[in-house]
């Protein structure tokens, strides 16, 4: 697997790149499937939460939620205007929120221990020249 090292802001761009991918895909080639892009959700928030930099650990569960929102917007359904695509948008949002706050669960659990393992590391040393 590779190890890229994001930014905070390169780790939330591509999030957001991916899930409007996954959203473009879900579209052409499941109906719109909401089912399959949370499934698909879920992995794009573990590789975000792995592939960030270890300083930029707390933005992965942040940025995480923005690209599921950002990548829903083709597979919402609103219809008509501007009105119509924001209601399917907030609709898709509330109806499918498990999947949000699945793959946010993710992302923040892969980053907290990330973070215990780092602190690990750095307390070693210590104890050896103890």
């Amino acid at each position: 697997m590779p190890r890229p090292r994001l930014t905070g802001l390169g780790g939330g761009l591509f999030a957001c790149a991916a899930m409007v991918l996954v959203g473009g895909i879900c579209w052409l080639l499941f109906g719109s499937s909401l089912f399959v892009y949370g499934l698909l959700f879920l992995p794009v928030a573990a590789a975000t939460a792995l592939w960030v930099r270890p300083a930029d650990l707390i933005t992965a569960p942040i940025g995480v939620p923005i690209a599921f929102a950002a990548g829903v917007w083709p597979i919402s359904g609103g219809s008509g205007g501007f009105g119509g695509q924001l209601m399917g948008l907030v609709s898709a949002l509330s109806l499918h929120a498990g999947w949000l706050y699945a793959g946010t669960l993710v992302a923040a659990l892969i980053a907290v221990v990330r973070k215990a393992v780092l602190i690990g590391r750095r307390r070693m040393p210590r104890r050896i020249a103890r």
